[in-house]
């Protein structure tokens, strides 16, 4: 059953009831809790429910395991509230399982994603209408005209959509209700979104597009379980040809679910889906109103709502009938979440897929290795789009070798990028500068005693941001403004920044175009996502000449006028100790570049690096990507690495670094002894402290057939109990080595 159902004992009540069931509470507790059913309330495996627990009411899921003969009903604290919505279906429920038993994540935190949306849980009240029931008012007026001219009898309206309809005030409709020529109707609320329609358009696509959405829709038709990858470089049709995969979906009358990573910021991909559909997608993302949340969730479990675009919390909707899901720029790491239960929405989609027995399609120009190596296994289903759509052609890229070609003293850009930058300009084309650096420089130091500016909480420098005079901190948001001084000798004015951001690019830029029209791009600038949405619309449009911008800039964008891609410091994402360095610099530079000519206009490259030998900057001027991937999968394969192998990663944090580090070895201590698996550490993390807490890792490393749940198990519970500030957190499958 779970959790021991004592700690819910209650008092003896009034109300009679018959049997026990257990209920899954949004807490990290190993299991459900038992509850008594009254008599009179109607409960099912998956019914969405209020119940007590302590002093409050919490929502929690009536879960699998029935009833618990053991137990006496009357001695068992009832269910509060048996909420009005379709409980969560038997597939849903398996999946939470899921989830919880590889992530090691109490199913209840799983389970409370899913019901996220607790006012949603009741129908949505009606709506107060009018109806007109026939005659003329007293006296005619050119407004009250244009009414009775719209209205005609028993079809409702509301008041507003009347008036404006008519082009009047809502007093203009007032007055003709009091005369009795309308009569009070509820009518049920307006849909959050319109249906889509799969044949609104034809679609566009040709020659191997056309082949591709063939083999696609194929497959959903076939109907069951299937897993799909669509590799194909930017701008080659990748888009349209899954929309032909929803189109069939849609035909069969079921839902679907399209996972993107920055959702809030790709209003041009809702843009084409409504010119394909006739209609929107329901939006899920964290920057949707509260309200509007509330609606999308209770459209998605009506099964009114039939496709939903978001991002990777979207994957624990409870769909009424989903009937298949697409995984957009499947290899980009913001599909990882790394809070309370951390999972990869990518892998945990073709999971869900799995359970409800329906098709899977993962779409990326730089699929990530362990879909490569998936479809050359032959467990996915491989369609390659190798040329882009229409007349548009690839890039030409070029590297510029900095230690030849040097910026002036002071600068970050070389003479080379300089002048294709204003090449580019002069043409009335677009420039795209990419740097994947906020702020304005990464570090702050005094020249006088070589003090640096660090975060007080955090092992991590404060970042300069210049456009609001702060210093900050990119771990836990600590800022104070920009200091003058140095608070350790007190020098005034010999305070340096050190290295580049992109706001101290767009200086540089300015400095050697001042009559360029100069956009920044970066997820930190005010404004937020509404700022960003308007300014992608903006450069969309062609009012802007040079775009400098972080990663944002690399998410699937469509700018017509960009004919020149810059790489500022193409080495960057290489510097560091993460397995993936290599593959991630690769996917994210291709996709920088792929911005550039999706139009058909003449485009180009330039990839500023101190290594122009490194195997990641060749495999991508050469334009084949073949090379790479054989390359890193080689390596991979040799170390035993992902996908070859299996990693868990154990952070250890507290107040104290004696305390972290102690936990941490003995969990290292307590590690049972198995064939193939390897426990690395305890050493500290690379940010080993973090809002104040220290932070210690073990890395635990397996071949892939080894059971890393259960060794995990076993070495958590032969390990030391969890006492006073310790915390520890297990990440299956790490993406970060931070």
């Amino acid at each position: 059953m779970g959790a021991d159902s004592t700690s819910l004992f209650g008092a003896m009540f009034d109300a009679p009831v018959t049997r026990v069931v257990p209920v899954l509470v949004p807490l990290p507790a190993p299991g459900p809790y038992s509850y008594a059913v009254p008599d009179g309330m109607h409960v099912e495996a998956g019914s969405v429910v209020q119940v007590p627990l302590g002093p409050r009411q919490v929502i929690g899921v009536v879960w699998d395991g029935g009833n618990d003969d053991a137990l006496d009903p009357k001695k068992l604290r009832p269910i509060t509230l048996a909420f009005d919505c379709p409980p969560l279906s038997s597939e849903m429920r398996r999946f939470i399982d899921w989830v919880a038993s590889y992530t090691l994540s109490p199913p209840g935190l799983v389970a409370r994603m899913a019901i996220r949306a607790p006012a949603a849980l009741e129908p949505e009240p009606m709506v107060e209408g009018i109806r007109y029931l026939g005659g003329r008012p007293e006296r005619i007026t050119p407004a009250r005209s244009r009414v009775l001219d719209l209205i005609e009898e028993d079809v409702p309206w509301t008041r507003a959509g009347l008036a404006h309809a008519a082009g009047v005030s809502t007093s203009v409709i007032d007055g003709l209700t009091q005369q009795g020529l309308f009569e009070t109707v509820f009518l049920p609320p307006p849909p959050v979104v319109a249906k889509p329609d799969p044949d609104y358009t034809a679609p566009r696509i040709e020659g191997a597009q056309k082949d591709a959405a063939r083999d696609i829709v194929d497959l959903v038709r076939k109907g069951g379980f299937s897993s799909s990858l669509i590799d194909g470089v930017t701008g080659s049709g990748k888009t349209e040809v899954y929309f032909e995969a929803i189109a069939e979906t849609l035909r069969q009358g079921r839902q679907v679910l399209i996972l993107l990573p920055e959702i809030a910021l790709t209003s041009s991909f809702l843009e084409r889906f409504q010119d394909r559909f006739g209609a929107k997608p329901g939006e899920w993302h964290s920057d949707l109103s509260p309200r509007m949340r509330e609606k999308v969730w209770r459209g998605i479990v009506t099964g009114e709502v039939q496709v939903v675009a978001g991002a990777r919390s979207a994957l624990f909707l409870p769909f009424e009938n989903l009937g298949l899901i697409v995984v957009d720029e499947e290899h980009d790491p913001a599909y990882k979440q790394e809070d309370r239960v951390f999972y990869n929405a990518r892998d945990m989609a073709v999971v869900r897929s799995r359970i409800g027995d329906f098709p899977v399609v993962l779409v990326s120009a730089t699929p990530s290795v362990e879909s490569q190596v998936n479809a050359q296994a032959g467990r996915y289903h491989l369609v390659h789009l190798s040329t882009r759509f229409g007349e548009a052609a690839l890039p030409d890229l070029h590297l510029i070798d900095m230690r030849r070609h040097p910026p002036e003293r002071g600068g970050f850009l070389s003479p080379l990028l300089l002048r294709a930058i204003g090449k580019t300009i002069e043409r009335k084309e677009q420039a795209l500068l990419f740097l994947n650096r906020r702020g304005y420089a990464p570090l702050t130091l005094c020249r006088v005693c070589g003090h640096r500016f660090q975060c007080p909480q955090c092992s991590s420098w404060l970042v300069e941001h210049r456009f609001r005079n702060q210093i900050q901190c990119h771990q836990c948001g600590y800022s104070e403004p920009t200091p003058e001084a140095c608070p350790e000798c007190g020098t005034l004015d010999h305070l340096v920044a050190c290295g580049p951001g992109v706001e101290r690019i767009a200086e540089e830029v300015e400095r050697h175009f001042p009559e360029a029209r100069t956009i920044v791009m970066s997820s930190d600038l005010l404004g937020g996502v509404k700022r960003l949405r308007l300014e992608l619309e903006a450069i969309t449009r062609g009012d802007a000449d040079i775009v400098i911008g972080t990663q944002l800039v690399a998410k699937g964008h469509n700018f017509p006028l960009m004919t020149l891609v810059g790489i500022v410091d193409a080495d960057l994402g290489l510097a560091n100790g993460d397995p993936r360095a290599a593959e991630r610099t690769f996917q994210l530079l291709s996709q920088v570049t792929g911005r550039a000519g999706r139009t058909g206009l003449k485009s180009h490259g330039l990839l500023q690096t101190y290594q122009p030998q490194h195997p990641v900057m060749q495999a991508i001027v050469s334009g084949d990507p073949g090379a790479f991937y054989e390359r890193e999968i080689g390596e991979r394969e040799r170390a035993v690495l992902p996908p070859f192998g299996r990693l868990a990663s154990v952070i250890v944090s507290a107040e104290t670094r004696a305390d972290a580090e102690a936990h941490a070895r003995g969990l290292r201590a307590a590690a049972p002894h198995v064939s193939g698996v390897s426990v690395l550490g305890p050493a500290e993390a690379p940010l080993a402290l973090v809002r104040g807490r220290h932070r210690f890792r073990l890395l635990v490393h397996g071949r892939r057939n080894c059971d890393m749940q259960a060794f995990l198990k076993t070495m958590m519970a032969q390990g030391p109990k969890v006492r006073g500030s310790v915390h520890v957190q297990v990440d299956i499958d790490p993406q970060s080595f931070l």
